[in-house]
């Protein structure tokens, strides 16, 4: 059944997010779960004169394949990928799992192999190719956020579909404070955190490449976290959830480290020497994404809260920190999550949730 909405959505995808231009070529890699959305950027893109492609993988067969892969097979599909990669000019990723644990069972050491071994055909992707990644409806995703099946439908789409040009003009008030701050502090329940972002980029996310979006990022200059921090949402890392994760930092690298599989959670802190540091520093501010539902690319815009990065930086905000790791963690500070404050070199720029600034108040989610 044709839904005009998702017709809005890859238009959206195709214009606004990845700039096609007549005869680019773009490849839409999904599972048949997103079928219906497939469908609407394959006719959106022959309109727009644009080349479709599409790839079509299994969560399940996925997981036997990383389960049981010898590095020097990984490092084939490394190959075959870049060569593909090579030629296109954009990227669709859909997200369209129906259950988010299917990899728990994989163990670490595949994960680290897999994406050492695929890193550089993802470096070309993400830095050579236009792209834009976002999840699909599916009954697994509404199940996550205790949503039923029509419900979260229907909120995935006026999450997704929000005015984003409107949002990208107003964040450029916070992207240009950023810029020429230099110490920030964060307070609240179990949280009193310092560090520095000075001369490192913000970069503003008004859905350019994550559907949906909402946040301006930067990174915390590497050795200067100062603090703990307790996050009240769900830490999800490739299939596993960590509840009442509690970090606490010196000199920028995490000195301890605690949740309730606190064994787990260090040895992901282990995997190499950038994951106890911090490679990005971020706010989000979705008016549409209230509540976590366990799923990141929801879960770092929600309105009123905050992310803090385990693992690498972003190229466009370096703080010279590497990793395999890249592990946002997502700390809501709106009143009724125990509130909290943002400070940006001792003044004041957000109290529980709200922007208090005059050239930030339309960020807040009545101005959105």
């Amino acid at each position: 059944m044709h839904d005009p909405r998702l017709e809005k959505l890859a238009y959206q995808l195709l214009t606004h997010s990845l700039a096609m231009k007549e005869n680019e070529k773009v490849l839409i890699s999904s599972s048949t779960n997103a079928k219906p959305l497939i469908k609407e950027l394959i006719k959106a893109a022959y309109d727009l004169k644009v080349l479709p492609y599409v790839d079509l993988n299994d969560d399940e067969m996925n997981r036997l394949i990383v389960a049981g892969a010898k590095k020097e097979q990984v490092h084939i599909m490394n190959k075959w990928n870049l060569h593909k990669y090579q030629d296109i000019d954009a990227f669709v990723q859909i997200v369209a799992e129906e259950n988010d644990a299917e990899f728990i069972d994989v163990p670490q050491e595949q994960f680290r192999m897999a994406g050492k071994e695929m890193k550089s055909s993802q470096d070309f992707l993400v830095d050579k190719r236009k792209w834009v990644l976002l999840n699909y409806p599916t009954k697994g995703f509404a199940q996550k956020a205790r949503m039923s099946y029509d419900q979260f439908y229907d909120y995935f789409i006026d999450v997704c579909t929000i005015d984003y040009p409107k949002m990208e003009k107003a964040q450029v008030a916070l992207k240009e404070l950023m810029d020429k701050t230099d110490k920030v502090h964060i307070t609240g329940e179990g949280t009193d955190l310092s560090f520095s972002i000075k001369d490192i980029p913000a970069v503003i996310c008004a859905g350019k490449y994550n559907i949906p979006d909402g946040e301006v990022y930067t990174a915390p200059v590497k050795q200067s976290v100062s603090g703990t921090i307790k996050f009240n949402t769900p830490c999800s890392y490739q299939g596993n959830v960590f509840h009442n994760v509690e970090l606490t930092f010196k000199n920028g690298k995490i000195i301890d480290a605690t949740a309730d599989k606190q064994e787990q959670l260090n040895k992901i802190l282990d995997t190499d020497e950038g994951a106890r540091y911090v490679g990005e520093f971020a706010i989000g501010l979705n008016p549409n994404i209230i509540e976590p539902m366990g799923d990141i690319l929801f879960d770092e815009k929600i309105a009123g809260s905050l992310h803090f990065t385990p693992g690498a930086a972003y190229d466009d905000a370096d703080n010279g920190n590497d990793s395999a790791v890249h592990w946002d963690m997502v700390l809501i500070q709106r009143h009724e999550y125990g509130g909290g404050k943002i400070y940006f070199d001792d003044e004041l720029i957000r109290d529980n949730g709200i922007f208090v600034v005059d050239a930030l108040k339309q960020l807040n989610p009545e101005n959105l």
